[in-house]
């Protein structure tokens, strides 16, 4: 089986700081790979990268074999890519259906002419997006708040509504920047079980998280980053037997 993602060789300098050094991981169909690693360990930086925030100093990403390094942004979503962010990025003064709705331009065709015109073409592309927002909505249960300006809701309930916008162009490969931060224990739940059900659907994941029970039970694979070096990389198991992954949560020196 062929990678969906491929990073090569990814190092970030920031002046004279080295933030990430020459970082390597792939990422299977329909696998979820897990990014861990103390504070400060590059683990954003990484991230950013790789979804085309920050250009690194040296080294590629390719996905699906087409080298993403460089792109813009805004080709990610038409490549079947999404990603959420740690800080949230919804639409406050939007309701929970808006906001979604937001998410479903990438399938559409509608283009500015066409709107300024009220072709067909709009009122076809209106009910799809609304019927792909109302289904990815209810599946992350949030179907009673469907009016509810978002800028309204918990802060459990606003990382529901990222995570259904970033799903709701039904991307293949989905990046999340510390879903279960801030969330309680239920919520953490939640959210765990709306990533398994994505999987089952064919969705593959990488995400950065410090909920460590939570990435044990979610990840088939996981990348352990150390002052931007990786210094682990393997399944759950493995992981937690390993001596430097121990000494860098630690602080402990590796005999």
């Amino acid at each position: 089986m062929s990678n969906l993602l491929e990073v090569k060789g990814l190092t970030k300098q920031f002046g004279g700081v080295t933030a990430v050094s020459d970082v390597e991981f792939h990422v299977k169909p329909g696998e979820v790979v897990a990014v861990i690693g103390p504070n400060g360990a590059g683990k954003t930086t990484l991230f950013n990268m790789i979804s085309c925030f920050i250009s690194p100093t040296t080294g590629e990403v390719f996905y699906k074999g087409k080298n993403l390094t460089g792109k813009k942004i805004s080709t990610l979503a038409q490549l079947g890519i999404s990603r959420t962010f740690q800080n949230l990025q919804i639409f406050e003064n939007m309701t929970v259906l808006e906001n979604v709705m937001m998410g479903a331009h990438i399938k559409l065709k509608t283009n500015v002419l066409n709107a300024a015109f009220r072709l067909p073409r709009i009122k076809k592309d209106e009910k799809l997006a609304y019927e792909m927002a109302l289904q990815v909505i209810k599946m992350v249960e949030l179907e009673d708040l469907l009016y509810e300006k978002a800028g309204q809701l918990s802060f459990g309930q606003q990382k529901q509504l990222e995570f259904a916008r970033a799903l709701v162009y039904e991307p293949e490969f989905i990046m999340l920047d510390e879903p279960m931060a801030g969330l309680n224990d239920t919520e953490t739940n939640k959210m765990a079980s709306y990533i398994r059900e994505f999987k089952k659907k064919g969705c593959s994941f990488l995400f950065v998280e410090h909920k460590m029970a939570t990435v044990m039970e979610l990840a088939d694979r996981i990348v352990v980053i150390d002052f931007g070096k990786k210094i682990a990389e393997g399944t759950p198991e493995e992981i937690q037997k390993n001596k430097k992954v121990i000494a860098a949560y630690l602080g402990e020196e590796v005999v």
